[in-house]
């Protein structure tokens, strides 16, 4: 991962490939924002003058590059934009920091030194700058004969101090959130080949002996025998069978420990099965990992930062294959727990490993259940691909989620879950059928796994379906491919619970 140093030098006195200044969007054309001065003074104060004659206008994203004149260290220029302005006497918003150091970090690849010359006006900004550069940074080559340019080596932040025991702890936090959404990001791009249930379980068990998690795998026969006929139901059509893990930190003892339960969704590779998805919506299906991915990112990111609370992780891991074991539309399921459920679609599969997850995951008692999962596709079509839904039981955790994504710079939206909805999963077979109403079906599948949840236990549902995967072009920190999505939303709830803030 690309390195972070801290520097109390000039921009223009420090030695680096490229320095990069910040531009805003200013009322008669760009402006250099704050960090940017000794950089300015070697253009003469003519800086934005020259920026704006190369068609930058400070717009949030934008990268404009110039040759870096007498007086400066660096032989380029990196301009980037941060959007509007911050109001006079006001702090730059760190989400557009963030944004404008992950877009400088990918248009240096192959660099060996950055110098970021950017607003560092308290340690939430430093930490933003770091987590954008690197998370900016990442790129996923394992699987290519010629890695092309390699993410920039080291990035200085200058003008935070590295003797700021405030500045270094920024920086460190950045660090682990990075390495830990990079994680997931390479499990999420990682080939259905060779992302499979037993080679993610082995995953998180090398994770867990690395920062001493307690770790628990169930496979195919300890799942038959305790019931999880959900998770079975799902992986009886893949040749690779599936598993249940368990990963849990034990960062507080004592009455008071607050316990945190998060549950991910872990299809490793969704067909649909015998409910065939078409073609060309099968490509991206390596994704449907994505929530597992979370979970595992965010117990170790917990062990990790040493956070005063217990965080237990659920990976319900299955590949969904259709064969002629393969569960089939009409199927009746027997749940963890006893539940019985039709499956009216076997693509609506990740309900089920979930259900079974969640069921026992409430047997602990914890104080609160997340999960998080690709669920469905109505929930893309509802929010589009870069907000994921927020659903739960306690309108009020919804809205402290939903205001704590916000805050860590991830897009959601709070969403209901409508009681009118909850007639169409009836069944006439079964205790619930998989499929309700076609319309609002991102709700219904929210309604069916409510229906797991033990009583009197807080719970909410984030469906990433959209932001988990981007197919377009890479923008600010966030790369084609995996994203990490949910994983710093995560991180920041185990913080508060543990701080006393959440539940």
């Amino acid at each position: 991962m690309t390195a972070l140093t801290l520097s109390t030098s000039s921009a223009a006195a420090l030695r680096a490939d490229a320095v990069v200044v910040g531009v805003t969007k200013g009322a008669k054309g760009p402006e250099v924002a704050a960090g940017a001065e000794a950089v300015d003074k070697a253009f003469s104060g003519r800086l934005a003058a020259t920026l704006e004659t190369l068609g930058a206008s400070g717009a949030e994203g934008e990268v404009t590059k110039l040759p870096a004149p007498n007086g400066l260290k660096s032989s380029v220029v990196l301009a980037v934009g941060l959007g509007e302005g911050p109001a006079d006497g006001a702090a730059y918003d760190t989400e557009a920091l963030r944004k404008a150091a992950g877009a400088a970090a990918r248009a240096l690849a192959g660099s060996k030194k950055a110098a970021y010359a950017l607003p560092v006006q308290d340690a939430d900004a430093v930490q933003a700058l770091a987590e954008g550069a690197l998370l900016g940074a990442y790129a996923y080559t394992a699987y290519q004969s010629s890695n092309g340019k390699a993410p920039v080596a080291e990035v200085a932040l200058v003008g935070a101090k590295p003797r700021d025991k405030a500045h270094k702890a920024a920086v460190e936090r950045a660090t682990v959130i990075a390495a830990e959404v990079n994680r997931a990001r390479d499990l999420i791009n990682m080939p259905p080949n060779d992302l499979h249930p037993k080679s993610f379980a082995a995953v998180a068990q090398e994770a867990a002996k690395e920062h001493g998690l307690k770790i628990e795998v169930l496979d195919e026969k300890a799942l038959v025998k305790g019931g999880y006929g959900g998770i079975m139901g799902v992986g009886q059509g893949s040749a690779n069978p599936p598993r249940l893990v368990k990963i849990a930190y034990t960062g507080a003892k004592g009455r008071n420990a607050k316990h945190l339960a998060l549950v991910g969704k872990g299809i490793t590779y969704d067909s649909g099965g015998i409910s065939l998805k078409p073609a060309g919506h099968n490509e991206t299906m390596k994704c449907d990992m994505s929530g597992a991915a979370a979970v595992l990112s965010t117990v170790v990111a917990a062990a990790r930062l040493g956070l005063p609370v217990n965080v237990t992780g659920w990976l319900a891991l299955a590949e969904n294959m259709p064969s002629g074991s393969a569960a089939r539309p009409g199927d009746v399921l027997r749940m963890y727990g006893g539940k019985t459920v039709e499956v009216l679609n076997t693509d609506a599969e990740g309900r089920l490993v979930m259900a079974d997850a969640i069921t026992r995951a409430s047997e602990e008692k914890p104080d609160a259940i997340i999960d998080v999962a690709t669920l469905t596709g109505a929930m893309v079509l509802a929010l589009g691909h870069r907000i994921f839904g927020v659903m739960a039981n306690d309108d009020a955790f919804r809205t402290s989620l939903h205001e704590i994504a916000t805050e860590v710079g991830e897009q959601s939206w709070p969403m209901p879950l409508p009681t009118h909805l909850r007639k169409p999963l009836d069944s006439a077979t079964a205790d619930i059928s998989n499929m309700g109403e076609r319309m609002g079906g991102g709700l219904a599948a929210g309604l069916f796994l409510k229906e797991f949840v033990g009583e009197g236990i807080t719970w909410a549902h984030l469906d990433i379906a959209g932001p988990a995967f981007n197919e377009s072009g890479p923008f600010g920190y966030t790369p084609k491919g995996g994203t990490g999505s949910a994983i710093r939303t995560l991180v920041r709830v185990a913080e508060k619970a543990g701080a006393g803030e959440l539940l």
